[in-house]
């Protein structure tokens, strides 16, 4: 149930509304439990009655975001630079620094993360937040936005690639890159 409430306060960045969302999607959920016929595909079934409320309820209700198709997005040229090392090995990436500055880098890329996971489109976000913050197979986040598990792949890639450019240019401009790690990014 918490991930459930943690989905919705996502979805909706609201508590009351994700309040609403899950009390919604748990009674339609309890109404239909008669016509799971997988039962262990509970959770990725509850997860899409949940988004098909959220759709139907909130969507309407609140200003869409802009969407940005992949040919928006530029990062530098190159898809392999230090954002995607920040990303793809985050632990890595913290081990550069000793302790006050992880512990810095820690509070800082986790509040950042958040932040900049508020800020993808709302494809690229739900994605996103179903695979690696929820724990979804991409099979199961296809199956909770009824879209096959190809596009969750590119809905993937293209939400890690805006992450990877906020997150560097967050970095930054915080002064946590170096003259050396840019030059390194370069060549």
């Amino acid at each position: 149930m918490d991930s459930l409430y943690g989905l919705a306060l996502r979805l909706t960045r609201s508590n009351a509304n994700a309040e609403d969302l899950v009390a919604e999607s748990v009674a339609k959920a309890w109404s239909a439990l008669a016509t799971l016929e997988d039962k262990e595909r509970f959770r990725p079934w509850l997860f899409r009655i949940l988004h098909n409320c959220y759709i139907s309820e909130y969507r309407k209700k609140s200003v869409r975001p802009v969407e940005y198709g992949y040919d928006d997005i530029v990062v530098d040229g190159k898809e392999d630079d230090i954002t995607g090392f920040l990303i793809e090995q985050p632990d890595d990436f913290l081990n550069w620094w000793g302790n006050p500055e992880r512990e810095f880098a820690n509070s800082l890329l986790g509040e950042d993360i958040v932040s900049a996971i508020q800020m993808l489109p709302e494809a690229f976000r739900i994605a996103v937040l179903l695979v690696n913050v929820e724990g979804l197979s991409y099979d199961e986040a296809a199956e909770v936005l009824g879209v096959p598990p190809g596009t969750i792949r590119s809905r993937m890639k293209r939400g890690r690639t805006l992450l990877q450019k906020a997150l560097w240019q967050h970095a930054n401009e915080a002064g946590l890159i170096t003259d050396d790690v840019k030059r390194g990014c370069k060549s």
